[in-house]
């Protein structure tokens, strides 16, 4: 059987332009002699559509697509992800659902076994699960179809005490004692900078396990925070790569299905983390802004590393003609600061306004004298500087339509190291599940085939610039101990006390955690912040703002 696989970009909510994607791949793969097309989960309304699925026009309206796109699966089937109604009378309403289709209709409906309800997903609030399991003939091959967490049922607990597996069940195990020929799993997988290398020792693990073919079928694109690399793959009974699409990209592949054992193995996955984290950056900023009808962006300039390699993944995903730059020097800004943003603006091609704060500074501070009387200047004045600074560039965003970008990185966001409607501000967290070390890593990622980020942005001690001579290890561990520590406590969830165990300094580790779960609140306003993590500050993560803990 000559079978392809289809990895798409998708835009929730959007069937037209879903559905008139899915029917021209399928058209042209009846002109390649194509038996059976693959798509991936949820395609036909996007993934994740989340309480979207709560309302019975928006389901009505995926299953009325899917009924469209099978009238065009005349010689050839095609197998699509969408919703469907749970017929029973008791369970969820809906099921998440690989749809098979062939000879103008829908032919047979295979369900979602293991539903996620962990890190950013949420399944089990929407869907039943699957408990029949069946293969689906056509042309004379038993096909297995399975969707996305259906191959993850070694998943461990999200816990780090936990020893046991997440779920009870192996659904391949039981399709597998069906005999199918090969199987086709559809999936909507989130990326981060070492899934797709956990993925591929998931899939190649499965198909050598049972001994049966896997077609793995990816989207790839974001939505909002989830970034999506596709990374489809055909895989062999032994467990090896014999077909792949490349990652962050549409793309196609054909597969004879009878001759994949004697097809060489591909086996190269990228594994530099940081090209990584470049490349969903930019598709999630492009697509962010692409999916949400918007086109250009203003960041505020400081003269810093943050500001500097937003800007520059910015203008790779939107082009420098939408990308807008503000100076906002203050009194205590330094004279290498301004000229650095400006080196940064003439690499980057993009233009600038310049905004001294000093003058708004003083009026804000000569009207808070008299209540301010008798205190002394602290903190306070600081953030009076950042929400002047934000209350600007927010201006310019409302005046010309540009969407303002937060330059903030996760170092600083776990800490509590910026101001809520100061630098916090932003419709878009470009750097927020990026460390400070790595910023300094992708600026020179950035750099590698000519400067964009000016060298001195690169090498100068890193300061929010707030106070005569300020530093950020003034007040902060220095980041490469500092996001060592904060690795293991957010991404690992390891204790203090484990941490300490393992070298780090017990005041460093302490003031390290404080500020983390001190600071909940500020986070819980910050907006969006794109994942490349496996443990990213938003959605995937809840943690009470009122506790004592």
């Amino acid at each position: 059987m000559k079978l392809a696989l289809v990895q798409l970009n998708y835009h929730i909510g959007n069937y037209e332009e879903n559905s008139n994607k899915i029917i021209a791949h399928i058209e042209e793969a009846k002109e390649r002699g194509v038996d059976l097309v693959a798509f991936s989960e949820l395609a036909v309304c996007g993934y994740p559509p989340l309480d979207l699925l709560t309302r019975q026009e928006f389901v009505e309206g995926a299953i009325a697509a899917i009924h469209d796109i099978a009238k065009h699966c005349q010689g050839i089937a095609a197998v699509v992800g969408g919703p469907s109604i749970n017929p029973q009378a008791r369970g969820k309403q809906l099921h998440n659902s690989a749809y098979f289709l062939a000879d103008g209709v829908i032919k047979e409906t295979i369900h979602k076994t293991l539903l996620p309800n962990y890190d950013v997903f949420d399944e089990y609030r929407y869907f039943q699960a699957n408990q029949d399991f069946r293969v689906v003939n056509y042309k004379g091959k038993r096909i297995a179809l399975t969707i996305c967490e259906d191959l993850w049922d070694d998943q461990p607990t999200a816990a780090a005490f936990a020893r046991n597996n997440l779920y009870t069940l192996s659904p391949m195990q039981k399709l597998a004692a069906l005999k199918p020929d090969f199987m086709v799993n559809i999936a909507a997988s989130p990326f981060s900078y070492h899934q797709e290398n956990v993925r591929k020792q998931v899939v190649c693990k499965k198909a050598a396990e049972y001994r049966v073919p896997v077609a793995y079928v990816n989207q790839i694109g974001a939505n909002t925070e989830l970034i999506f690399d596709g990374g489809s793959m055909m895989v062999n009974s032994e467990g090896n790569i014999t077909h792949r699409v490349p990652t962050f990209k549409e793309g196609v592949v054909d597969v004879e299905t009878d001759s994949i054992d004697d097809v060489a193995s591909d086996n190269l996955f990228e594994t530099d983390p940081i090209k990584l984290i470049h490349d969903g950056i930019v598709l999630g900023i492009r697509d962010y802004f692409r999916k949400s009808g918007l086109q250009k962006a203003v960041i505020g300039l400081s003269g810093g590393i943050d500001s500097a390699v937003t800007a520059a993944l910015a203008v790779r995903a939107l082009g420098a003609e939408n990308v807008h730059g503000i100076l906002l020097p203050s009194q205590y800004s330094s004279g290498h600061s301004v000229s650095d943003a400006e080196d940064l603006a003439a690499n980057l091609g993009i233009g600038t306004h310049t905004v001294a704060i000093k003058d708004v500074y003083q009026s804000v501070e000569n009207a808070m004298a008299p209540v301010f009387d008798g205190r002394e200047a602290d903190v306070t004045e600081e953030n009076i500087q950042a929400r002047i600074r934000g209350l600007l560039l927010m201006a310019y965003s409302n005046k010309f339509g540009h969407i303002l970008l937060n330059t903030s990185n996760k170092s600083e966001a776990a800490v509590g190291y910026g101001t809520l409607y100061g630098d916090m501000n932003g419709g878009l967290s470009v750097l927020g599940d990026v460390y400070k070390t790595d910023v300094f890593k992708l600026a020179r990622y950035l750099n590698k085939d000519g400067e964009m980020v000016p060298e001195n942005t690169i090498v100068k001690p890193p300061s929010a610039e707030l106070r005569p001579d300020q530093k950020d290890s003034d007040s902060l561990p220095d980041y490469d101990v500092l996001d060592k520590v904060l690795f293991r406590y957010i991404e690992l969830n390891r204790s203090p006390q484990s941490i300490v165990e393992e070298g780090f300094d017990k005041e460093v580790v302490r003031k390290a955690v404080r500020l983390v779960n001190f600071n909940e609140y500020k986070r819980f306003q910050t907006a969006p912040i794109l994942r490349v993590s496996g443990k990213a500050f938003g959605v995937g993560r809840r943690m009470p703002l009122v506790a004592k803990y």
